[in-house]
């Protein structure tokens, strides 16, 4: 039997801050978040996906999800508790897997200070007995948001820092990652970018090889698109692809995407009823349309 996995069917924020309003930028991670949107959510190719959500009356929340590969036949699937600790200011999130890999995660979120965010993250296999850890802390005020990760591991340690600031509309972050172990930096990355009510510009750097940029515009309330590009140094091989998102109505919305490598991709998602719905997907490939291998998906998500 196909296991189940989450699939995230909901509909694209649509109300962007304004840049009058928008004094606290997002994290680095997030920068050009709305295009990747356009891009990710509402396809699902090649796999057959469910995601069950429910909350207890105490406001514990349960997440119950799980997915088939439809070629391989591979079944996965997760079970994630959250509550919080209202006294003590403390979230309190449990995961566990069908790789057998148990996950805990603590966070106090504007309790010693408005703005700041400590978390701390465990993770243990018991069939091998790996463990692994990492502290998180970020904080984020007006103009500035800024975070530290430390992975520890047995190899050494890893820091993860990165920095965004927004003036006017105007975004600029930079994220590093340094092994203390081996004392050498890893990973190097800037980003500029540009955010609006109905616009966003994203371009970044990665280790000075990997380039790549997107354009979001919200045309009206109905209808969103996006176009990435990314480029490789040493390579002349550029990526390039181009996405939208129509909202039919209320409940239902239409994807489509397609990219320099002629592989088009489609999504239908449907509200069933309150709480429920579904997902259809396909991928097809344009250069070898009749050789076959395209792929279809299935999602469907209940939230009581």
């Amino acid at each position: 039997d196909c296991g189940f996995k989450i699939l995230h069917l909901g509909r694209a924020d649509l109300s962007l801050p304004s840049t009058d309003t928008m004094v606290v930028p997002p994290s680095y991670s997030d920068l050009g978040k709305s295009a990747k949107d356009v891009f990710s959510k509402g396809y699902g190719f090649g796999i057959v996906k469910l995601d069950l959500k429910t909350k207890s009356e105490s406001g514990v929340e349960f997440k119950t999800s799980g997915s088939c590969n439809i070629d391989t036949g591979k079944a996965g699937g997760n079970l994630e508790t959250k509550y919080k600790l209202t006294d003590l200011g403390l979230n309190l999130s449990q995961k566990w897997n069908t790789d057998n890999t148990l996950a805990t995660e603590i966070t106090l979120e504007d309790q010693l200070t408005h703005g700041l965010k400590l978390s701390f993250d465990t993770s243990f296999v018991p069939n091998t007995g790996k463990k692994s850890g990492k502290l998180k802390t970020s904080y984020k005020r007006d103009y500035i948001n800024v975070g530290c990760d430390v992975d520890f591991d047995v190899s050494g340690s890893t820091v993860h820092a990165a920095t965004v600031l927004v003036y006017e509309g105007w975004l600029s972050g930079y994220q590093m990652a340094f092994n203390v172990g081996k004392s050498k930096l890893v990973q190097n990355s800037f980003a500029l970018g540009y955010r609006a009510d109905d616009f966003q510009l994203h371009t970044s750097v990665n280790d000075g090889t990997e380039f790549g940029g997107s354009i979001y515009q919200r045309v009206n309330e109905q209808l969103e698109t996006a176009i990435t590009l990314a480029w490789t140094a040493g390579s002349n091989n550029t990526r390039f692809g181009v996405a939208a998102k129509y909202q039919l109505d209320k409940d239902a919305s239409l994807s489509a995407k397609v990219n320099n490598a002629s592989l088009i991709g489609v999504g239908y998602t449907q509200s069933l009823r309150p709480g429920v719905k579904l997902t259809l997907s396909a991928l097809i490939d344009g250069k070898n349309f009749n050789a076959g291998g395209h792929k279809v998906g299935m999602g469907f998500e209940v939230e009581a």
